[in-house]
This record gives structure tokens, sequence and C-alpha cells, in this order.
């Protein structure tokens, strides 16, 4: 088997494109990777090579760009990033690589892309067999800390400086500065003053920039746009859209077997995200790993492989 990395465009019926990257031979059960901000699809080659060996479940692997990134579909209406449409863009690709009655053999999702699995597994449990989120939180403990834990509403701050309207020409100022120092996990907020020898991230390595610029060259409005269609976001002097606002249980609950990874360094998404999962999640297991950060797909890929083969049930 070929386990080099495929790319193309796939047309979605809804008028959307998504380029997509895959390891693995199509009619294998599927693992389908979801990246976050400010990342793109190439994040998850590690994994997808590794799961597409016939050693490792012989998976179909694939990992889409999601709409407002690198050459997928990017919409100029902040309405068109609402969640219900970035989960009818993965719901067609799941139908278009499973085919429309075949189920994910489970759904790896990290950040903003487990946003949008969390949405995904509570409106179609019946599009995956297992669900995996990686440093993304649930919206029911989301909304809490928002309201009431003045810590994370602080590490949320960032979000508040993202949904202004010329953030996508400060992030690309100097050579995307602002966004390096993002990944190098600098104490500064976006929108602050960064210095990029704050921290080392060894797993930054001037070719992994270079991949990360080709993706911010095509846009960042797409990616940002993300923050400016969701109300989880903290109040601040002159907007709160959360004080009052409750989540009805029933759009909560996920009835899928989830495995949750969160790296306990996590500045902007504090560990105490997990607490209180298990009343919206049945069939739930936590692993904390430390000494890792937001980053930690690339930080450990193989301690994340592991968790990952460990949970997985065999492919059939």
């Amino acid at each position: 088997m070929n386990s080099s990395i495929q790319t193309w465009q796939q047309a979605l019926p809804h008028g959307i494109t998504l380029s997509c990257r895959a390891c693995g031979d199509i009619g294998r059960p599927v693992l389908m990777f979801l990246h976050g901000f400010p990342e793109a699809a190439f994040v998850w080659d590690e994994l997808l090579e590794h799961f597409s060996r016939p050693e490792n479940g012989g998976y179909r692997c694939v990992a889409p760009n999601m709409r407002g990134y690198e050459h997928s579909s990017a919409p100029t209406d902040v309405k068109d990033y609402r969640a219900k449409f970035l989960v009818q863009d993965i719901a067609a690709l799941i139908d278009a690589e499973c085919g429309p009655d075949q189920p994910l053999a489970a759904l790896v999702a990290h950040d903003w892309g487990g946003a949008v699995a969390w949405s995904l597994a509570n409106v179609h449990p019946e599009r995956m067999r297992q669900l995996v989120i990686i440093n993304s939180p649930h919206p029911g403990p989301f909304l809490k800390a928002l309201q009431n834990d003045p810590i994370q509403q602080a590490a949320s701050a960032y979000m508040l400086f993202l949904v202004q309207a010329d953030a996508a020409a400060q992030l690309a100022a100097d050579d995307f500065a602002q966004l390096f120092g993002f990944l190098r996990g600098d104490d500064a907020q976006l929108g602050g003053t960064h210095s990029l020898a704050a921290q080392a991230a060894p797993w930054l390595t001037p070719e992994m920039e270079e991949r990360y610029r080709h993706v911010w060259r095509q846009g960042l409005d797409g990616s940002l746009n993300y923050y400016r269609a969701s109300p989880l976001r903290p109040a601040s002097e002159t907007e709160d859209l959360i004080s009052g606002m409750v989540l009805p249980p029933e759009i909560l609950r996920v009835d899928v077997p989830t495995l949750v990874l969160w790296a306990q360094d996590d500045i902007a998404l504090r560990p105490s995200l997990t607490q209180g999962l298990e009343q919206h999640i049945p069939d739930l297991k936590i692993v904390p790993i430390d000494k890792a950060t937001h980053w930690v797909v690339h930080e450990q890929p193989q301690r994340v492989i592991s968790e990952i083969s460990r949970f997985l049930r065999p492919a059939q």
C-alpha cells in the first residue's frame, strides 16, 4: 500500500469545496481528522501516515482543510461560519468518503475542529463510531467557565481581538509575527506585544514555519470568521453575548464513545474545562497529558498516537 499523502479538492453537494489530504486505501474504515486555528490539514500528516499502515489498522485517513482555510471555499459572510454550516461540510465529506449509510471509524478533532466535532456528534451520532477530542472545550463546561471563571475568562480574552475587523491585517504584519508568537506560547495575548524568543518550540522548525506561511498567505479572514460567528466568547465592555445564555441539555449530549486528550499546559484552554463532561457524555474517557501545550499534536505526536490507538476499536 502506498502511504504517501494524497491531496485533492472535494466538491460537496451544497456548493462548498474542501481541499483534503489523505492516506490509505479507499474502501477501508475511515478516520477523519479536523484541525483548529490557526492551523490546517497538514498538521495531521504524521497521524494520517501512521494509521493508514496495515500494522496500525490500515485505515483510510482523511484530513480536510476546514472552510475558510488553505484552498477550501472561504465565504465572506460571517453568518456562513455558524456551527450548522460547518457541521454540514463535515457530514457531507463523511458521505463522500464512507457512503451515506456508513459511519466513520472515528472522528479526531482539535481546537475549532473539536467544536465542530462536538456539534456533529450531537446532531449526527450515527455518522461516527467513536470520537476523539484534543484540547477543545465542550460547549457546556465552556459556557459555564466564560460566565463564572475569571481564570478562563482571562485566558480566552484573545478572542476579543480575533473578532475585530482589522485582526487579519494585524496578524499578517511583520511576517505573521503575532501568529508565530501564538504558536510559541507567548504569554502576551494576541493583539498585544510579542517577543518571538519568549519560549522555545523545537517543533516549529523553519520548514514548519514555511508550511504555516503557505496557509496564512491564502488569507486569514475565513479562519477568524469562526470566532466572529460564535457567541461563545468572553463578555467585554461593549459586548456581552453570554451572561444570560442557557444551552438546553439536548444540544449538549454526546452518545458516542468519546476520548478526550487534554494537554495540561494549554494557556488558552485550561484543564478545568474537562470538569463536568461526564454529565453530557455517558461513555467518556479523559486522559491528561502533562508537559504539553495547546500544540500537543506537534509536541507529542507519539503520545497522541498511542492514546488514540488504545481507544480505537479494531478496524472491521
